[in-house]
């Protein structure tokens, strides 16, 4: 585990431009259908951030975001933003079939359920057990919020993540072929995987269950 590094929950006051050029780095062949070009899809992201919605890795003086994992609970995600949001962006003609391709990729939790929305660690910083630290925070943050697991989707073409999650208690759940984003995405497949939560202090398993 890399020690190097402070966990903290929330996305800090202007570190947001740090957030989006991470989760950009690591979704922009995904995000980038909707929401580029990139510079424009980064600020995007920025502007439009919930902050109380994701964990974050900090360098030890806390001047720069190494690592973010964003999460959906109670109707709010660490990425924001809404049809109104693009339109204005973008426009009409260029903002609905954004909207359209922004729509392929929502998930919205089951009961009792804390969606992730990504997990995000620098290049330089990968390797180091931040995405474990990270994700080990996230369920944490689900034992909290009254949540018996955790769930999120890997796509096809990313085994590297899918070992992670695997590696931190997720199994896999189901796939979904999904041919039809294979060019405007660059993945066929979506497998949605699972972690329970842990225990809270003073409950017992079967209260968890």
């Amino acid at each position: 585990m890399d020690t190097r590094v402070v966990i903290r929950r929330g996305v800090p006051l202007g570190a947001e431009e740090q957030v989006a050029e991470l989760y950009w780095e690591a979704f922009g062949r995904k995000l980038g259908a909707a929401l580029d070009p990139p510079e424009r899809g980064r600020a995007f992201i920025a502007r439009h951030l919930h902050h109380d919605r994701a964990a974050v890795a900090l360098t030890p003086g806390g001047d720069r975001v190494v690592g973010v994992a964003g999460y959906q609970v109670d109707g709010r995600a660490l990425t924001g933003g809404g049809g109104r949001d693009v339109l204005s962006a973008y426009g009409l003609f260029r903002g609905l079939p954004r909207l359209a391709v922004l729509a392929l990729l929502e998930r919205t939790p089951e009961p009792g359920e804390l969606v992730m929305d990504g997990i995000a660690v620098d290049p330089a910083q990968r390797g180091t057990g931040i995405g474990g630290l990270l994700l080990t925070e996230i369920a944490a943050i689900a034992a909290e919020h009254g949540c018996s697991r955790v769930r999120l989707d890997v796509i096809d073409v990313n085994p590297r993540a899918r070992a992670l999650y695997e590696r931190h208690g997720f199994t896999a759940v189901r796939t979904e072929q999904t041919p039809y984003l294979k060019r405007l995405m660059g993945f066929g497949a979506v497998t949605t995987m699972h972690r329970a939560t842990p225990a809270r202090p003073g409950n017992t398993p079967e209260e968890q269950q």
